[in-house]
């Protein structure tokens, strides 16, 4: 297997597995969330919020954004092939719908969550809070989701496109 099919198959890996982060958080851990009471659910957001960053998620999210790009790069041959069109879509699916959604709306949201003092609030400041994060939040989450799952798909076409995956 040539180095750039190798870098291929890591760049589809560590992309498939934010894609199923985000997707697990739509189908199931968002719902779980949404079943508790305000506090809980704040209290709960805080705490994942500040777990999530780590260096097994930032080693694929921002792997990724760097992989997908080489990948393309090293991929290209003096033409455009399809297998060149479909990483450059994958370039600009993960970098505007995964990368820019998380970093300029979901992570602004997350950083007011934090900065909001659960302890001692009035339950109605509780309620607003919840109110201006959980469902701007959850739909965000729905569109980085989605963009994941396309470029997760693009990766996969330009990587059957190579027979990389047959060879293996």
């Amino acid at each position: 297997m040539k180095t750039t099919d190798f870098i291929l198959l890591i760049t589809t890996t560590f992309s498939a597995l934010i894609a199923g982060l985000f997707y697990a958080y739509s189908c199931s851990v968002n719902l779980g969330l949404g079943k508790l009471s305000d506090i809980e659910y704040i209290k709960a957001m805080q705490s994942i919020n500040r777990e999530i960053q780590n260096p097994i998620f930032f080693t694929c999210f921002f792997g990724a954004l760097i992989l997908i790009p080489l990948s393309a790069y090293l991929n290209f041959n003096q033409q455009a092939t399809l297998k060149t069109w479909l990483l450059l879509a994958a370039v600009f699916t993960y970098a505007v719908g995964v990368f820019g959604v998380t970093v300029f709306g979901n992570v602004p949201l997350n950083d007011a969550l934090e900065n909001f003092n659960v302890i001692g609030a009035a339950n109605e400041a509780i309620q607003n809070q919840r109110s201006l994060f959980e469902a701007k939040w959850n739909s965000l989450n729905t569109i980085r989701t989605i963009f994941s799952l396309i470029t997760v798909i693009l990766l996969i076409i330009a990587c059957l496109n190579n027979d990389v995956c047959r060879k293996s």
